[in-house]
């Protein structure tokens, strides 16, 4: 007897967990048919489109503007010429060393491309200063600092006292 008891109890639960089982499968499988459904029923969400103005074609005149150096910063240094035949009041300073083999060797590269390149000693921070050129007037020392920086990005003008 105890054998058909137990046999009996364990068939009811086979069978509440076999009818458990299918429930949830179709309550998930009725869920994602109803989505989809749902997805096929909206419409299509249309992006939105860039908005772009018209072309106005308009004559523009010539100007010529011209440059005000008033604005372009120049350090003031004590210097004492090294190597070089001297400075005017604006110089454009290309390489600052702390050893003079370094600054001369700069110094011919310059002169071998043209450059009246000089050497001058700041005694007050012990830097070789290595100048390209040398102008009377601070607009011109611009302009050439301006053209050696294509190849010294670092060119600086430097006013002597």
């Amino acid at each position: 007897m105890k054998k058909n008891v137990f046999f009996c109890a364990t068939l009811c639960a086979v069978m509440m967990m076999a009818s458990c089982g299918s429930n949830k499968e179709s309550a998930y499988r009725k869920a994602y048919e109803k989505a989809q459904a749902q997805e096929q029923v909206q419409a299509p969400v249309e992006e939105p489109q860039d908005v772009v103005a018209p072309v106005v074609e308009r004559t523009q005149s010539e100007t010529r503007i011209q440059d005000n150096y008033d604005n372009v910063a120049v350090r003031t240094e004590n210097v004492s010429v090294v190597s070089g035949s001297g400075l005017k009041g604006f110089s454009v300073v290309v390489g600052s060393f702390g050893l003079k083999t370094n600054a001369e060797g700069l110094q011919a590269r310059l002169k071998n491309s043209g450059y009246d390149a000089q050497i001058v000693f700041n005694s007050s921070n012990n830097m070789y200063r290595v100048v390209a050129s040398t102008f009377a007037t601070k607009g011109e020392a611009v302009q050439s600092r301006d053209a050696l920086r294509s190849q010294f990005a670092d060119a600086w003008l430097l006013y002597s006292k």
